[in-house]
C-alpha cells in the first residue's frame, strides 16, 4: 500500500478518522491509516482487502443492500452526502454508528480511485437519535394535550352562552358584564393553547432539511402508540398498518413526523367523539405511500381547490371551536414537496378524509 510523507503520518495516527484510498479499478485498497486498528480491534491493515466482505457482513441486513447501492453511486460519480452505517459485529455485541466520506478521483496514472474517512459516532448519534425520539413525543404529547385542555374551555364557553341567553331578561348589567368576561377568558385560553402548538409547528418548518435514513415503520409506529395509549383523552380511536415491518426513507425525521402530528390534529379536530382515525404506511416500487385517513365531517368540495394555500380561505374551526391560521396545510404541502414527496387528499362531506404522502424510496429498500 502508499505509505504518506513522514510530516502527516503523526497527524494520521493521532486522528479519530480512519482515512482510506480505495483502486476501484483495481478493486483494491492503496492506502488505510492506522487507526484503523483501533476502529476494528483484532483486524490489520494489511489484512483490509481480505476483511472487506466481513466488514460488509457486519452491516445488519437492511443496511447491506443500501452501502452498496450508496458505494455504486459513488464510484460512478455521483455526489452523495455523508454516509452513515450501523454496525454490529454480533448479537452480543452493541449496535454502532460508523460516518462514511467517500469521494471519487482519478490518479496520475488514470487509476479511477475513492478517497475518504471513516469514523466512529455512536455516542453522536446516540445523542441525537434519543433528542429525536422526545422531540417527536414532546410534539405529540402537545397535539394530544391542546385538544384535551381546549375542551373543558369550550364547554365553559357554552355554559356561558347559555347562561347569556336566560338571563337577558334581568337586564342587569353586571350579570351580562361578568358572562362576557367569562366567554372571553375561555376564549382566549384556547386560543393560546392552539397558538403555541401552531407556533412549534411553524417555528421547526422554517428550518432547513437535515435528512437522514429512518425507518419510518418504526417511526410512525411510536407516533401512533402514544395516541393509542391517550385516545380517553380525545375520545377517538386510532389504528396503524404497515405492509412491511421496516420501510426505509430519507427525511428529515423531526420536520416530517410533525406533519403527521398535524395531520392528525387536522383529523382529531373535525371528527366526532367515538370517531376513528386510521394511520398506515405502504412500500411501493418506486416510493412509499403514507395515509391519514378519519370519518369525520369531511371538507366541503368547494374548498378542495384552496386547501394548501397559504392563508387558505378553506379556515374553518374545528367541532369543539378550535382555530385555525389557515397556513398549517400549506405548510405540509411545502415541507413534503422538500423531500421531493408530493401530497393530496380525497374527502365527502360527512364521510371523512383520507390524506396521502408520496415519498421516493430510499436507496437499497
Amino acid at each position: 500500500m502508499l505509505t504518506p510523507p513522514d510530516l502527516f503520518q503523526h497527524l494520521l495516527e493521532g486522528s479519530r478518522q480512519t482515512f482510506f484510498i480505495y483502486s476501484i479499478s483495481a478493486g483494491k485498497v492503496l492506502y488505510l491509516s492506522p487507526s484503523y486498528e483501533k476502529l476494528f480491534p483484532g483486524l490489520l491493515c494489511e489484512n483490509v482487502d481480505a476483511d472487506l466482505p466481513r466488514l460488509l457482513h457486519w452491516l445488519p441486513v437492511d443496511d447491506q443492500a443500501y452501502a452498496r447501492e450508496c458505494f455504486v453511486d459513488l464510484a460512478s460519480g455521483e455526489l452523495r452526502d455523508d454516509l452513515l452505517l450501523r454496525l454490529q459485529p454480533g448479537p452480543d455485541r452493541p449496535l454502532r454508528w460508523l460516518a462514511v466520506q467517500a469521494h471519487r478521483a482519478t490518479a496520475a496514472d488514470g487509476q479511477e480511485l475513492l478517497t475518504g474517512s471513516v469514523q466512529d459516532v455512536t455516542v453522536e448519534q446516540e445523542y441525537l437519535r434519543n433528542a429525536d425520539l422526545y422531540m417527536a413525543k414532546k410534539n405529540t404529547t402537545l397535539e394530544i394535550l391542546s385538544h384535551d385542555l381546549a375542551g373543558p374551555f369550550n364547554m365553559l364557553r357554552q355554559l356561558a352562552d347559555f347562561l347569556e341567553e336566560k338571563t337577558q331578561a334581568l337586564n342587569d348589567p353586571q350579570v351580562q358584564n361578568m358572562i362576557r368576561v367569562m366567554q372571553d377568558t375561555c376564549r382566549d385560553s384556547v386560543n393560546l393553547i392552539r397558538d403555541f402548538v401552531d407556533g412549534e409547528f411553524m417555528g421547526s418548518a422554517s428550518v432547513e432539511l437535515k435528512r437522514t435514513r429512518v425507518d419510518l415503520a418504526a417511526e410512525l409506529g411510536q407516533v401512533m402508540e402514544t395516541y393509542q395509549k391517550n385516545e380517553y383523552l380525545v375520545a377517538k380511536w386510532f389504528s396503524f398498518e404497515t405492509s412491511r415491518p421496516s420501510i426505509y426513507v430519507e427525511i428529515d425525521h423531526n420536520k416530517f413526523l410533525q406533519v403527521i402530528n398535524n395531520l392528525l390534529s387536522n383529523a382529531i379536530k373535525f371528527t366526532g367523539e367515538g370517531g376513528r382515525i386510521a394511520v398506515s404506511l405502504e412500500q411501493r416500487a418506486e416510493h412509499v405511500l403514507v395515509a391519514v385517513a378519519d370519518d369525520g365531517i369531511g371538507i366541503p368540495e368547494r374548498l378542495h381547490p384552496v386547501l394548501f394555500d397559504r392563508f387558505t380561505k378553506a379556515r374553518r374551526p374545528g367541532l369543539r371551536g378550535e382555530k385555525t391560521t389557515g397556513l398549517g396545510m400549506h405548510l405540509i404541502h411545502t415541507i413534503v414537496q422538500l423531500h421531493n414527496g408530493r401530497v393530496w387528499f380525497e374527502s365527502q362531506e360527512h364521510k371523512g378524509t383520507t390524506f396521502y404522502i408520496e415519498l421516493p424510496t430510499a436507496p437499497g429498500a
